[in-house]
């Protein structure tokens, strides 16, 4: 859009094990490391560009018992997707609520994030919302 100068550059996420973290979210999103990761620290990309980064940083704190942000991942296929994460070191949070259409995990080091379900939805698919004419 003309005159827009901002959009989010990166996903800031820290964590107590950096190694475990790294190769999950990677083998999770399909992203590869920006530059080479450092002692403390990596930032994963999307090699087509489209999505923001995903840095991950290493802390001695644990994650927050009441998180305020967390990360959904849309899949068309969330059983398979759930079961594919689950292989790769999440493990499932709190259970969904009747009706809903998502799956929360927790990452290797205790995060919460959504697996959302886009049954129909193709890679990158946006749904642009109709915007009111113009008074």
């Amino acid at each position: 859009m003309e005159g827009e100068t901002g959009w989010i550059g990166s996903i800031v996420v820290d964590c107590t094990d950096l190694p475990a973290m790294h190769a999950f979210w990677q083998a999770a999103l399909h992203y590869v490391p920006r530059d080479p990761p450092e002692p403390d620290g990596v930032v994963l990309m999307d090699p087509a560009g489209h999505g923001p980064n995903l840095s991950l940083y290493r802390t001695d704190e644990s994650p927050l018992p009441d998180y305020r942000l967390h990360l959904d991942l849309y899949s068309s296929e969330l059983e398979p997707e759930v079961e594919r994460l689950l292989r790769l070191g999440a493990t499932r949070g709190p259970p969904t609520p009747p009706g809903g259409d998502f799956v929360t995990l927790r990452d290797p080091d205790g995060n919460v994030f959504d697996v959302i379900d886009k049954r129909g939805w193709t890679l990158g698919q946006r749904v642009e919302k109709p915007r009111p004419p113009p008074t």
